[in-house]
């Protein structure tokens, strides 16, 4: 078992900026890929970015790419999405999710999500 806990979230206005958190416990952190995802009011989820556990892979929805950096610390057990230029449709919720591979898109575990609004 693997327990991711997000934090960071908050209210910010829109070209601002936001470091997200994911804290995981349990078994080894650094055997697992780490993706973020979020789910907007009214729709369905969606990729954010995901990191190999070597953090040499990283990959980034189009929505994002130029302005979220998903970033790892083995030795702090976390993960990052430094957010920054953010858009009023930047917001939703924001879960980070373990997989046991990078070349999966099968992720095994998820956090509780952390709110992310962004005011134009």
């Amino acid at each position: 078992q693997v327990q991711l806990v997000e934090s960071g979230g908050g209210l910010v206005q829109a070209g601002g900026s936001l470091r997200l958190s994911c804290a995981a416990s349990g078994r080894t952190f650094s055997n697992y890929a780490m993706g973020w995802f979020r789910r907007a009011p009214g729709k369905e989820r969606e990729f954010v970015a995901d990191i190999s556990w070597t953090s040499n892979m990283k990959s980034y929805a189009d929505s994002v790419k130029g302005r979220f950096t998903m970033s790892r610390d083995n030795a702090k057990n976390t993960v990052y999405l430094q957010m920054n230029s953010l858009k009023p449709e930047d917001t939703a919720v924001y879960y980070c999710a373990a997989k046991p591979s990078y070349y999966t898109n099968t992720y095994a575990y998820w956090g509780q999500g952390t709110q992310v609004t962004v005011s134009s």
